[in-house]
Order: C-alpha cells, then structure tokens, then sequence
C-alpha cells in the first residue's frame, strides 16, 4: 500500500516536469526563431547600406511617373502616388480574384453535377470537360486565350458593333457606361432595405417550418423586397440613371466602360481552370451522401432536381466546402500570373513597375506577401464560418 501511495505521489510530479520541459523547449525554439529574423534582417540592412540601396518605406509618398491600364479609381502618372499605384493595382486583383471565384462555383457545380448525370453524353462531356482543363497548365490556358482567341479579333477599322451600342475589337469590349445621378442613392439605399427584407423573410419562413413543419412559399415576396422595391424608388426619383455610349473613333474608342483583353483572358482562364477543380470537389460531395437518402427522397414523391436541392446538396456541402475554400486561395493566388499578359494586378503594378522603379525590393515585396497572405486568410476565415453552418450539429 505504501507503495502505491508514493506512486499516486509521484504521477503528478512526473507530470509537472514533462508540461515544463515542453514549455521550455517550445520557449527555447522560438526565442532561436525570432534571433535568426533578427540576424537575417540585420545582415539585410547591411547588404543594402553597402550597395547605397535606399530602405524604409518613404518612397510610398513619391510621385509614380507612369500609367496604369486599368483604374478601378482615379489614378494620373504625374501626380499620382507609389501608394496610390499600390491601391490601384490591389483593387484589380481583388476584381478579378471575386468575379473568378463566383464564375468558377457556378460553373464547378454545373459541370460536377452533371457528372452524375444519367445522360451518357451529358457525363462524358462534363468528364472530357475536366481532364482537359485541369491537366493543362493554366498559364498556357491565360496565353492561350490572349494571344490566340482576344488577338485574333477584328482591329480597329473592322470592329463589331453589338447590341446597345457596344464595340467589339482586338482592343477590348467597350460597353454602356452607367452615368449616376445625385438621386441614386436612394436607390442603393431602397436595394438595401430590400436585401435586409427578404433576409429577414428567409431567416422567419426557416424558423417557422422547423416549428411547425409547414412550408411557407416566400419566393415571390423576396423578389419582391429585392427588386420591386429599388424599381419603385427608381421611378420616383425620376429614372436617376443614364448610359454613355462608346462613340467610334477614326483611331480609337471614345467613351464607354472598357473591358481590356488582358482583364477577359485573365479572367476566362481562371474561372475555367479552376471549375474543373471545383466540379470534382462537387462530384465528391454528392457522392459522399448515402444513396438512402435519395431513396427516402424519392419514395416522398420528390423529384429528382427537388431531391438535389433540398436533400443531397445540403448534406453534401460539409465535405464541399473546406476543399472549395482550397480552391478559391489557389485562384486568387494563380491571379498573379497576370504579369504574363501585362494585366495591372498588385503583383505585376506593386512587385513589377515600382520595384523596378524604386529598387527598394525587400519592403515592397515584404507588403505584396502580406497583402496576399491577409486576402489568404480573410478568405479562409470566411470559408470556415460558412463551414460551421454546414457542419453536423450533434444532440
């Protein structure tokens, strides 16, 4: 009994000694850590006095001297800053990386479901679809793309006229520009209010049925709160919208909003190559819910697309989403190959023209991979708290 009493007694002890031999390793380990950044970023600073390379981030303030493509705000090369330039290209990147990743999910689930579909040719289309796309690079899809499909479009002298006055040529697709007036924002404000509505109508509808178990119809009153109302608003106020229609030119295009070829092919690529991917993460999801589930569906009287949308896709979202959220960094990260084409995004602006500029390399790439990383993690974070809405909720 003694024995077993020092044994009881020593437990805690050998405990104790192993939590803080942990501790002190895990302490030990980052203080290493921290003294190599620092060693590193000493020897850095010295490397670049000897070489009378300037360091520190004052030339944010300068004057950048050149013209940029695409501006999403106001930009001018002699006056304009390194910083404005910075914002500029980061608001190209953050354009093409959204209307990516939404034109890659629709497509990705298009293409995924039909898949599975029981259509012979729908399937072995969808499937020649995917092992094509995903096994070429898609850096020679982006050259692809530009250089063979955008070039190859009538020059100037021959563009196609479209429909609403818009151009077509090897120079871009110049489209309507949408000219707002002060009375607009009552609009945005009614779209708002509208948006807010038909959340609220959702979120009450949901809590009813699972109450009650009956189904309220509520798709008319949402489109209703989203598009009768701004409409309304929008008469009332007198229409405060108006268009400019591009106006053709002896040389070029005058007026209108431009949609640069760099921008289209940049786009195309990223949204196809990645809804390959995507299409096989959706395949994987649905066929990762059990078949009894479709069995009991159907044996209710649902149809098949009704059985897909309300029984399998909701249960089939847990397995989508965390390799989905994957699949949206590789495309916001692929977007840096833009510099491939000339497309001005952060990396080809920012860790191109101004560090061939300033020569200051270390700081400006140092804030093209925080940028990166920042939008990297916003993303997952994002994807993570959607996950967690999809996640099996144990009793």
């Amino acid at each position: 009994m003694a024995d077993i009493a020092r044994a009881d007694m020593a437990r805690p002890r050998r405990h104790f000694s192993q939590g803080f031999g942990n501790l002190a390793l895990q302490a030990a380990l980052l203080v290493i850590v921290v003294g190599l950044a620092i060693a590193a970023a000493h020897n850095a600073g010295q490397n670049l006095a000897r070489a009378n390379i300037a360091r520190g981030f004052g030339f944010w303030n300068n004057t950048a001297g050149f013209d940029i493509s695409q501006t999403l705000i106001a930009y001018s090369s002699s006056t304009s800053t390194f910083g404005r330039a910075f914002w500029v290209g980061l608001l190209n990147t953050l354009l093409v990386a959204s209307i990516g990743c939404v034109i890659a999910t629709i497509l990705g689930f298009i293409i995924g479901i039909a898949r599975l579909s029981r259509n012979w040719l729908v399937s072995r289309l969808a499937g020649g679809y995917v092992e094509l796309i995903r096994n070429i690079p898609l850096l020679l899809q982006i050259l692809f793309l530009y250089n063979v499909v955008l070039k190859s479009l009538p020059e100037m002298r021959g563009s196609v006229a479209l429909p609403f006055g818009s151009i077509l040529n090897n120079r871009g697709l110049f489209l309507p520009r949408p000219i707002f007036a002060p009375d607009f924002d009552a609009v945005v404000i009614a779209l708002a209010i509208g948006l807010v509505v038909a959340i609220g109508l959702y979120l009450w509808a949901r809590w009813y049925q699972q109450r009650t178990g009956e189904q309220i119809r509520i798709l008319w009153m949402m489109l209703t709160a989203i598009f009768g109302l701004p409409l309304l608003v929008f008469i009332v106020a007198g229409r405060p919208l108006s268009f400019g229609i591009p106006d053709m030119g002896r040389f070029n295009v005058r007026g209108g909003l431009e949609i640069l070829p760099e921008f289209a092919a940049l786009l195309l690529a990223l949204s196809v190559y990645t809804a390959a991917f995507i299409a096989e993460v959706v395949r994987a999801g649905v066929l990762a819910v059990s078949a009894g589930q479709t069995e009991a569906a159907q044996a209710l009287g649902l149809r098949s697309g009704t059985t897909l949308r309300l029984v399998v896709v909701p249960q089939a979202m847990r397995v989508i989403v965390p390799p989905l959220a994957s699949q949206y960094l590789n495309l916001i990260k692929n977007s840096s190959l833009a510099v491939a084409i000339g497309y001005p995004d952060l990396f080809q602006v920012f860790a191109g023209t101004v560090l061939n500029i300033t020569g200051q390399a270390v700081e400006v790439i140092a804030i093209t991979m925080a940028v990166y990383l920042s939008i990297s993690l916003v993303t997952s974070l994002l994807m993570n708290l959607y996950g967690r809405t999809t996640a099996i909720v144990e009793r």
